[in-house]
């Protein structure tokens, strides 16, 4: 029988700010950007969520609703700092832990004689007691009963600030602690699924396991049948501890909405090389560009391209990704922009007779971009991105 932690520390930007900053604490206080600057709620603190703050929010409407906001800027550094601390604690119990992200992650204790619940508390225990920082944990005998459980847990903590819940499904339990909770809450119900399983009379988690699972399977396809098992708490995915990079990408939010397509095509090229840096450090080449688009309504669209044959190279994928860009552009104001590559492979691609090596390369993307800070951004430009227009 397996013993499975999920753990979440809770409102972890906020816990290191008021590290930082002992003042914060007991106020409602948000980290993010600012309202002016098109800034988002990255996380916030527990009287700010008290009044309808939360994260994602644009940084504007969490004033609307707690004037008193006070809003830090964010210290992605320290985050990442205070994380691996928190996740060497992880390791140092047992050497199957998966994160998940900054602040959440699997481990698998299930070759440790404590109880799942001891182990938890202790954990519980060295990550304040050392690094002042509060968390959250579910024990069950998978990853998935795990995570609700711990979810569950922290929506019934009381109190004005960090939940520190510790919730425990016990083995031959988790179909029982499944059961009243609503659909909504398994993996794999969406806004989407969640409105059809509701025309069924289907409204929690009990009652998709109590369908017939080859129904589910007729109308959800494989779906349906993952809901069926989920549902009565079967799950064998295994502890992860090491994932593989399926992207790349970079990608801006204008302060202002922006409708000049110069300025446009120079912010995808110069996201491109960014991009190329990465995969060049780590020695990968991928074959599908992807444009990411929003206008000014918020309205979001994904467009993207396969390459003959992967690719490194900053201009090729500034070529695919503009490409892209000029047959959805039509002159509209854009809010975000952004380009990735997927589709990898491992080792860079032997040049052909027209590439240039790697280190000329990055030497006149540098060069291109010195030039053009210093005498305009239409000053030189290479020969493979002018137009017919231009040439004559």
């Amino acid at each position: 029988m397996r013993k499975i932690i999920h753990l979440d520390l809770d409102a972890f930007f906020c816990a290191v700010e008021e590290l930082r900053d002992p003042s914060l604490r007991g106020k409602a206080f948000a980290v993010g950007g600012r309202p002016e600057s098109r800034g988002v709620v990255a996380s916030c603190s527990y009287p700010a969520r008290r009044v309808g703050v939360r994260s994602a929010m644009p940084m504007s409407q969490a004033l609307r609703l707690c004037p008193e906001l006070i809003i830090t800027p964010a210290r992605h550094g320290e985050y990442r700092t205070m994380s691996r601390q928190v996740m060497a604690r992880l390791r140092a119990m047992t050497e199957l832990v998966e994160q998940i992200s900054i602040d959440e992650a699997f481990l698998d204790v299930s070759e440790r004689f404590e109880q799942g619940e001891t182990l938890a508390r202790s954990l519980q225990a060295t990550i304040r007691e050392e690094l002042a920082l509060p968390c959250s944990l579910g024990v069950a005998t998978n990853k998935l009963v795990a995570k609700i459980a711990n979810n569950t847990g922290k929506a019934q903590a009381r109190g004005s600030g960090p939940p520190n819940a510790i919730c425990v499904v016990p083995p031959g339990e988790e179909a029982a602690f499944l059961a009243p909770l609503p659909a909504e809450e398994l993996w794999g119900v969406g806004p989407k699924t969640a409105a059809r399983l509701a025309e069924l009379g289907i409204k929690t988690i009990g009652d998709i396991a109590h369908w017939p699972e080859a129904d589910l399977a007729k109308r959800f396809g494989k779906n349906g049948v993952e809901l069926s098992r989920h549902a009565r708490g079967l799950d064998d995915r295994p502890i992860v501890t090491q994932h593989e990079r399926k992207s790349i990408s970079q990608e801006t939010t204008f302060e202002r909405d922006v409708a000049d397509g110069a300025h446009l095509r120079r912010t995808l090229q110069e996201q491109a090389a960014d991009v190329a840096r990465v995969l060049r450090a780590k020695r990968l080449s991928g074959a599908t560009i992807k444009l990411k688009l929003r206008w000014s309504d918020f309205t979001t669209l994904t467009r993207q391209t396969t390459l003959p044959q992967p690719t490194d190279d900053a201009h090729l994928i500034a070529s695919a990704g503009t490409q892209l860009f000029e047959r959805e552009w039509a002159g509209q104001p854009v809010r975000l922009i952004g380009i990735g590559i997927s589709g990898f492979q491992t080792g860079l691609q032997q040049p052909t007779l027209w590439d240039q090596p790697d280190e000329r390369s990055e030497r006149l993307d540098a060069a291109l971009q010195s030039l053009r800070a210093r005498f305009g951004d239409h000053s030189i430009r290479r020969g493979l991105d002018l137009d017919d227009e231009d040439i004559l």
